[in-house]
């Protein structure tokens, strides 16, 4: 895709109720510079507020790197407040409230903030060759984007303060055992899996998707006792929700639900 004579930063792609929404600096192995952040940052925003796509599979061009994190030629040349100070955080996703499933189709390295980025999304499909992340401290850095605060909550802290404090990187195999990742397949299949992994998703009552995933999102963060207040919200919501009534009429009708997403 280009835009104006020139390559865009990212690309996006409908599919049925998904979008696609491609890294395209594969001559930078995907990392993040200006332009990316600008990209990301507005497809997230129009994404958010369409009500037709459902679900968001995010990946990277070509088979090297899902993202090598943030362009350091373009923070030396003067780009790091706008990368870092991006509305959504880094990449315009890892501090957004995004509302919608988000499937990480890792096709490649996902290190420093390319693996931040990737712990901004809900669910991850991996190519076999794929690389997890975060050596910042190899350069005198820390991983500033989240690595740090949601590392501890996806893996055993032993796990993860190891990947903090060498900077090694462990492969996808690993990944999966560890339950960091959910899915490996090969190479030329990661988008494709990914979805086929959001087409599952959008089957379903999409109010009731993203009131699921919300609620299982906050309850990791609250006491039990809050949780069940949040719970009881989630549940007048979804129950008095239009697709609550629909989906019991077409399982007694024998037929696919016409879900309106409220």
């Amino acid at each position: 895709m280009t835009r104006e004579g020139y390559d865009m930063a990212v690309d996006r792609e409908r599919h049925g109720r998904t979008e696609v929404v491609t890294i395209n600096r594969p001559e930078a192995r995907n990392a993040i510079n200006g332009e990316a952040t600008r990209e990301l940052s507005a497809a997230f925003d129009a994404i958010e507020a369409d009500p037709d796509i459902w679900a968001v599979v995010l990946t990277g061009a070509g088979d090297k790197a899902f993202s090598a994190g943030m362009d350091l030629k373009a923070f030396a040349a003067g780009e790091g407040n706008e990368i870092i100070g991006a509305k959504g955080g880094f990449a315009g996703v890892t501090q957004r409230d995004f509302p919608k499933p988000l499937i990480a189709a890792v096709n490649g390295a996902a290190l420093a903030g390319g693996c931040e980025i990737m712990l901004s999304c809900d669910l991850v499909v991996a190519a076999e060759h794929a690389t997890f992340g975060i050596p910042e401290v190899k350069r005198g850095l820390m991983a500033a984007a989240g690595a740090l605060l949601r590392l501890p909550k996806r893996l055993p802290m032993a796990v993860a303060l190891e990947l903090a404090m060498t900077g090694e990187p462990i492969d996808a195999q690993r990944a999966l055992d560890l339950g960091l990742i959910n899915r490996i397949v090969p190479a030329g299949d990661v988008v494709a899996e990914a979805l086929r992994l959001a087409e599952v998703i959008c089957e379903n009552a999409p109010l009731a998707v993203r009131v699921s995933r919300r609620l299982m999102r906050q309850a990791a963060e609250v006491s039990e006792a809050v949780g069940w207040q949040l719970n009881a919200g989630a549940t007048t919501e979804v129950f008095s929700s239009p697709d609550a009534l629909e989906g019991p009429i077409a399982f007694a009708e024998k037929r696919k639900p016409n879900w309106v997403g409220r």
